[in-house]
């Protein structure tokens, strides 16, 4: 961070409790713009990379690409934000967001199979942000308060990410005006809605709330005391427990998600399912990943994060158990994949919550990327898997390897819990 921006922060007058609330309103918004063009183009990717290859065993490479494409971003865009703040780093993540989707919308047009992967692994930048947002709602977050905070910017995604899905019959529309193929069109929407974000972050994060949190940190240093080291994400990492169980936490509850949701559009199309039904689907879905995280987040204030995180791996075994036995069912499946959004947004709202309390304030950034890295490339993998062992054993057989996940991480939360500057 450069010592320029953080002297210039700390000499300004900052209510803390107006800012920090300005900051959940601009964060909220940017996801609401960034839910709807992800929405637009979610299970959307699947299909058109189905189509351009000719096979649907090359289905979730969309799922591989995206989730690859935040890992690979995640790092990069959390340093970004330590030298420069959020404001910097979720602007220039919302446009990278832009070019992947005008590079989708390009892939169709050409029939490119190799070019539509890129531009799906550059619109993993919309997944990077939409995760550095949730972070940067807790930098200046009172400490009873923080996964609250974090789980309102969650929860303001749904309203894009709900009405997203729902776009892929007018997306083809537009799609039509602009002769364009038709799945072109939702990545279209996506590309319009993030620009749109980029605008709203570069406007109204101003202060930047981590550069004040990091002049505040700053400020309470004793003369001729020593700050905490910062330290890489990797680094931070191997030295704490708690940051360990809170990453894994998060990265596997985050790859059972990816691997079932991402099979779903070719499993219900295969079954003779129209985009309308498979739209309406995944936007339950969605619905249940963000609509009830203020709910979690409260409990996990209240409660304690690792409760929290238990309630999420019944919800995702829940789910599982319902498509080992009902997968040629459409209303079971939907009902599946409501529980699953359920069971991602207890443990991803908990463990983030997890993750901002195992290290100290200076460390967090740095631990919030690799955390973020490898929550995508945990989903990388699992869309990765999800095609092929789709075509192996079916949607409910794929349903009962995820089990195995969930058992994972539900007997790392049973452990005694490890130290760490905050209890969870």
């Amino acid at each position: 961070m450069r010592g320029g921006s953080t002297e210039h922060v700390a000499a300004r007058a900052v209510d803390h409790g107006r800012l920090q609330g300005r900051v959940v309103r601009v964060l909220a918004a940017g996801q609401v713009l960034g839910g709807l063009g992800t929405g637009a183009a979610l299970g959307l990717g699947a299909l058109l990379v189905a189509d351009v290859s000719g096979s649907p065993a090359w289905s979730g490479m969309a799922a591989t690409m995206g989730t690859l494409g935040a890992a690979l971003l995640s790092v990069p865009l959390a340093t970004l934000a330590l030298r420069r703040g959020r404001r910097v780093s979720l602007t220039t993540g919302a446009l990278v967001a832009v070019l992947g989707s005008l590079t989708v919308v390009a892939a169709a047009v050409a029939d490119l199979l190799v070019l539509l992967l890129a531009g799906i692994l550059l619109l993993g930048a919309a997944t990077t942000l939409n995760l550095q947002a949730r972070f940067a709602a807790t930098d200046l977050a009172a400490p009873g308060r923080r996964a609250r905070d974090l789980s309102l910017v969650v929860w303001a995604t749904t309203v894009g990410a709900v009405v997203g899905p729902n776009l892929y019959e007018p997306g083809e529309a537009l799609a039509g005006v602009l002769g364009l193929p038709p799945l072109a069109g939702g990545f279209v929407v996506a590309a319009v809605a993030q620009a749109l974000g980029a605008v709203v972050y570069v406007a109204g994060l101003r202060p930047d709330p981590l550069l004040v949190a990091a002049a505040d940190e700053a400020a309470r240093v004793p003369a001729g005391g020593a700050p905490t080291p910062r330290a890489g994400g990797l680094r931070v990492l191997r030295g704490s427990a708690a940051a360990r169980r809170a990453v894994l936490t998060i990265a596997l509850s985050h790859a059972v998600m990816v691997a079932l949701m991402s099979m779903t559009p070719v499993h219900l199309t295969g079954h003779g399912a129209t985009l309308t039904a498979v739209g309406l689907t995944i936007s339950l879905h969605v619905a249940g990943m963000y609509a009830l995280s203020p709910l979690f987040g409260g409990l996990a204030d209240r409660w304690g994060r690792r409760r929290v995180v238990l309630v999420g791996q019944a919800l995702l075994l829940a789910s599982l158990v319902l498509v080992l036995v009902g997968s040629e069912s459409h209303t079971a499946v939907v009902v599946a994949l409501v529980l699953l959004g359920l069971g991602w947004s207890a443990a991803t709202v908990a463990g983030s919550a997890l993750v901002v309390t195992a290290v100290e304030p200076p460390q967090r950034p740095a631990l919030q990327g690799v955390a973020d890295a490898l929550m995508s490339l945990a989903g990388a993998v699992g869309g990765a898997l999800a095609g092929p062992v789709l075509a192996w054993v079916g949607f409910s057989g794929l349903a009962a390897v995820l089990v195995a996940l969930v058992a994972v991480t539900t007997a790392v939360q049973l452990r005694p819990a490890p130290s760490g500057p905050a209890a969870p």
